[in-house]
């Protein structure tokens, strides 16, 4: 059912791989050529929808457990480290996003960025874009190995979108202006457990799928953005606790995630001619 409505947006936390630039398909043939190397199958979206938005050591393996390689994880990371440098300096900006970025800017909106890619796949992918990522200041980028999210806390558990709003807060502190809250935010992200890992933060979210990952989830829409799919697993949250679900954020708690059809979230096909009247950011913001 829906709940209040959430306030203006005061800051536009990104992800990366598929959501600002055209990656995750270079992944996929990265991925699908050493499969074939060694006779097996294509990586189907059952199992690419599991690893989208997860660190490398989670999503690894999640793929090692499916794909069953004869080849060490060790020997598999050079194989693809080396086609990764090939292809990851061809990336392009996925259609709406340079006008989007602009957008937000001229409107006043904060952007920070939080990405669950390392820092060396970082600059393969970003170093020729200087066009895109002139929006997100050095102190404002959050990756993957971040030495600040411990161990076992990427996506979908909510710390790196955390750590994304307080890099902005501590800019907005030395200007002497007001923080930014939880639910100020508007996480942008393709993959299900970086949507769960924004509404676990206690922000809005909007989800912007690859179409075959829409395909994946037909029916279960409502779930994923309530971040509801259950992503979030607890073998993976080495340091869980429960207080985490009791600590309160302005209006929503941090580490829950939301309630289906609540008004936090919203699908988009694409971010061409993005709705900013829809999250209340049609006049700038302060």
């Amino acid at each position: 059912m829906a709940t209040n409505n959430p306030p203006r947006v005061r800051a536009a936390l990104f992800d990366m791989d598929g959501l600002l630039i055209d990656s995750e398909d270079l992944y996929t043939q990265v991925t699908n050529t050493i499969l074939e190397r060694y006779g097996r199958p294509a990586l189907p979206w059952s199992i690419k929808a599991q690893l989208q938005g997860r660190p490398g050591p989670q999503a690894g393996q999640i793929f090692h457990d499916w794909a069953k390689l004869p080849m060490s994880h060790e020997q598999f990371l050079v194989e693809q480290k080396e086609l990764q440098k090939n292809l990851f300096p061809n990336t392009k900006p996925l259609p709406g996003v340079l006008d989007l970025l602009a957008g937000l800017k001229k409107r006043g909106v904060h952007i920070a960025l939080a990405t669950s890619s390392n820092a060396g796949n970082f600059k393969l992918k970003s170093a020729h874009l200087t066009e895109l990522f002139q929006y997100f200041a050095p102190e404002h980028q959050i990756l993957g190995d971040d030495p600040r999210i411990p161990a076992g806390r990427g996506k979908p558990a909510p710390d790196i979108y955390l750590l994304a709003l307080s890099t902005l807060n501590k800019t907005l502190e030395a200007q002497g202006k007001p923080p930014i809250q939880p639910e100020e935010c508007l996480v942008f992200e393709d993959s299900v457990p970086g949507v769960e890992s924004g509404r676990r933060a206690g922000m809005q979210a909007v989800w912007c799928p690859h179409p075959e990952l829409l395909v994946e989830y037909k029916g279960r829409e409502p779930e994923v953005l309530a971040g509801l799919t259950g992503e979030h697993r607890e073998d993976e949250e080495q340091q869980l606790q429960k207080t985490e679900v009791d600590v309160l954020q302005g209006k929503r708690k941090v580490g829950l995630p939301g309630e289906i059809d609540d008004g936090w979230a919203k699908l988009l096909e694409s971010l061409v001619d993005f709705p900013y009247d829809t999250f209340g950011i049609a006049e700038k913001s302060t």
